[in-house]
């Protein structure tokens, strides 16, 4: 990475609880939000995120019946695991308990040299949520 690149220091990572009731829960939020300096539609972000997706690095999934995009994806290549959600122009990496910087710079790098446009990075973060 150069002195440009974005930061993909994690502030806070989420705590995985199991309600008694079943199923898994997340307390706390971390995600960054790239955002391409132009105005793609979403179709062209979700053929671009999944073009990437498709690379031999990935394994990942879209098994949610949810109003946008929302793939939980497995980077083999630096073995962590992050969601990748397509929502308001935008492509955010959300980040789980065990997620590692080197996975969300990786696809940060691959979104970069696979568009023609600049993106921004920003990180949003909630130790409550």
């Amino acid at each position: 990475m150069s002195d440009g690149d974005p930061s993909f220091s994690i502030p806070h990572r989420p705590r995985r609880t199991y309600p008694r009731r079943g199923g898994v829960r997340y307390e706390g939020e971390t995600l960054f939000r790239l955002s391409p300096d132009s105005d793609p539609s979403e179709n062209d972000l979700i053929a671009l995120v999944e073009r990437i997706l498709d690379g031999d690095a990935y394994t990942y999934g879209d098994w949610f019946d949810l109003p946008v995009p929302m793939y939980l994806v497995r980077d083999r290549e630096h073995d962590t695991t992050f969601r990748v959600v397509v929502r308001y122009g935008s492509v955010e990496l959300h980040i789980l308990p065990d997620t590692r910087s080197e996975g969300l710079e990786s696809i940060y790098r691959r979104l970069s040299a696979e568009s023609p446009v600049s993106w921004s990075v920003s990180c949003e973060s909630d130790p409550e949520n």
